[in-house]
C-alpha cells in the first residue's frame, strides 16, 4: 500500500493540558503536519497545587522550543533573586526527635521557579494559533481506520466529529483514549488510589498567609514529613497567592467502590500537636478553609501506550501521585520526545514507527516514576518497610530517587530514539525499493 500523501498529516491532540499544549506548541511549527487540539473544558480552572519544575522538565521545555520555556518563565515566580543560584525543594522532618532536620534537597536547578497550572496553561495557549484548538470538545468515541486512507474518526459529546491520521491522547487521569487503547475492562484502564491518599489544601493570599505562618514558607517550596500526613507549600501567581496542603494516607474513599461522592473526614489540627510548630501553623491554616482539597489518583502500569496511529502521553499514559513532584516533568519529557520523532514523520506509515519508538523509549522510565512516587508517599508517612522514620535511610532513598528523576539525560534519550526511528524507516524503504526492483525484472506472462 502506498502510504505517501501530498497533504499535511493530520494530528489530533486530545486534551489541552500541560502535556497537550506543550506538544502542540512544537508540532504547529512543523509544516508537514496539520495539528489540532481538542480540549474538553470550556475554560481552564486553577486546580492543583502548582508546579516547581525540576531540571529535567526545564530541559524538556527548551528542547520543544525556547518559546515554550519562555512561556513558563514569563508566568512563574522566581524562588531566588539570582538566576544562576541552585534552588531545591527542601524536605524536613516534622515529627519525632529529629523534627526540623533537613533530610533532602529535591529538584535542584538554576533559577528555579514556581507557577500555578492555570498561569502556565495561559502562557502555553498563547503559543497555539487560535484555529488550532477547540474548547468544549469532550471525546466520547473513537472509530479507527475508516476508508481507504485508514483515517481515524473522533466523535465528541456536542455531536461534532473530526477525521484524522493520528490521535495523541493527553486527556488526563480519566483518559478516554487510554480506555479505548486498553479496553474498558482492563485492570489498568481506570485510575487508582491504593493507599487512599487525600490532599487537604487551601489557596490564600500571601499577605494572609504571612499572618499565620513564617514568611519563609510563603516564598519557598518546603515539604515537612510526618506519620499522619506530610505538609507542603508553594507560592503562586508571581508570589501573590500561596497553596498549602497536607497529604494524608488511608482516609480517602477508594475509586470505583461506589463511594466516589463520599467526603474524607475533616482535617483536625488537634491531632498534630506533636508535629513541629511550623507544620502545626500550616495545618491550622489549611483546616480553616480546605476548599481546594482533592483526592490523589494515579495509574497502574499500562502494558503499552501505543497501538497503530493512536497513542497516549502525559497523565493519560502514566499519572503519578504528586509526592515526587515529577508528573509534569514526565509529561514534558513525553512531549519533547514526540515532538522530535514527528520531525521524521513524512508519510502515514511513519506514524506507526514513530509511536512504536516513543512507546519503547518512554514506558520503562515513566512507569518507574509512578512507582517511585508511590514510594515517596510512603516514605513521607514513615510507612515504607525497611525505612520507617530513620533519617539516614529517608535521606538515602530521596537522594537516589531524586537523582534518577532530575538528572535524566533528556536530550540524549530523545536523539537515540530519533536515530532508531531513522534506522527503521531506512530499513523499510530499502526493502520496499528492493521489492520494486525485483518486480520490474519479472518476465511477462507468456502468451499463446
Amino acid at each position: 500500500m502506498d502510504t505517501s500523501t501530498s497533504r499535511p498529516i493530520s494530528v489530533a491532540i486530545v486534551g489541552g493540558g500541560i502535556a497537550g499544549l506543550s506538544l502542540a506548541a512544537g508540532l504547529v511549527k512543523q509544516r508537514h503536519l496539520n495539528v489540532h487540539v481538542y480540549e474538553a473544558a470550556s475554560a481552564y480552572e486553577d486546580v492543583g497545587a502548582g508546579l516547581a519544575l525540576h531540571r529535567n522538565a526545564l530541559e524538556a521545555m527548551a528542547l520543544i522550543g525556547p518559546e515554550v520555556r519562555q512561556a513558563y518563565i514569563n508566568k512563574a515566580l522566581s524562588l531566588t533573586s539570582e538566576e544562576e543560584e541552585m534552588i531545591a525543594t527542601n524536605v524536613y522532618m516534622a515529627h519525632g526527635p529529629h523534627a526540623g532536620t533537613l533530610v533532602a534537597e529535591l529538584g535542584k536547578a538554576k533559577g528555579r521557579k514556581s507557577v500555578s497550572r492555570a498561569d502556565l496553561l495561559e502562557g502555553l495557549l498563547a503559543l497555539i494559533p487560535k484555529d488550532c484548538i477547540s474548547f468544549g470538545k469532550r471525546l466520547c468515541k473513537i472509530r479507527p481506520y475508516s476508508g481507504e486512507a485508514r483515517r481515524i474518526c473522533l466523535k465528541f459529546s456536542d455531536g461534532s466529529a473530526a477525521t484524522v491520521d493520528c490521535v495523541l491522547g493527553a486527556d488526563g487521569v480519566h483518559s478516554r483514549v487510554r480506555t479505548y487503547l486498553l479496553g474498558a475492562d482492563h485492570p489498568a484502564a481506570a485510575p487508582k488510589n491504593h493507599d487512599r491518599w487525600q490532599i487537604y489544601r487551601t489557596l490564600v493570599s500571601s499577605d494572609f498567609a504571612r499572618q499565620r505562618i513564617a514568611e519563609e514558607y510563603t516564598r519557598t517550596v518546603p515539604i515537612m514529613l510526618g506519620p499522619r500526613g506530610h505538609v507542603n507549600c508553594i507560592p503562586l501567581n508571581k508570589g501573590k497567592r500561596l497553596s498549602a496542603g497536607i497529604a494524608i494516607r488511608g482516609v480517602a474513599p477508594v475509586p470505583g467502590d461506589g463511594d466516589d461522592d463520599n467526603q474524607a473526614p475533616p482535617l483536625d489540627p488537634a491531632e498534630y500537636t506533636d508535629y513541629h510548630p511550623a507544620a502545626q501553623n500550616i495545618i491550622s491554616m489549611i483546616a480553616d478553609d480546605p476548599s481546594a482539597s482533592w483526592r490523589a489518583l494515579d495509574h497502574d502500569p499500562a502494558p503499552y501506550y501505543t497501538r497503530g496511529r493512536i497513542s497516549i502521553f502525559g497523565d493519560a499514559a502514566h499519572t503519578a501521585l504528586p509526592f515526587a513532584g515529577n508528573g509534569a516533568g514526565q509529561a514534558l519529557e513525553d512531549a519533547a520526545m514526540l515532538n522530535r520523532l514527528f520531525q521524521g514523520v513524512r508519510k502515514l506509515d511513519d506514524i506507526n514507527i514513530a509511536l512504536a519508538t516513543y512507546n519503547c523509549a518512554r514506558i520503562e522510565r515513566t512507569q518507574k516514576v509512578v512507582e517511585l512516587s508511590r514510594k515517596f508517599g510512603r516514605v513521607y508517612a514513615f510507612a515504607e518497610p525497611g525505612i520507617g522514620d530513620d533519617v539516614d535511610k529517608i535521606r538515602a532513598f530521596l537522594d537516589e530517587a531524586g537523582e534518577f528523576m532530575n538528572m535524566y539525560d533528556v536530550k540524549g534519550d530523545i536523539e537515540r530514539a530519533f536515530v532508531t526511528l531513522s534506522a527503521i524507516k531506512l530499513e523499510r524503504d530499502t526493502k520496499t525499493e528492493g521489492l520494486a526492483d525485483a518486480n520490474s525484472l519479472k518476465k511477462p506472462d507468456s502468451q499463446d
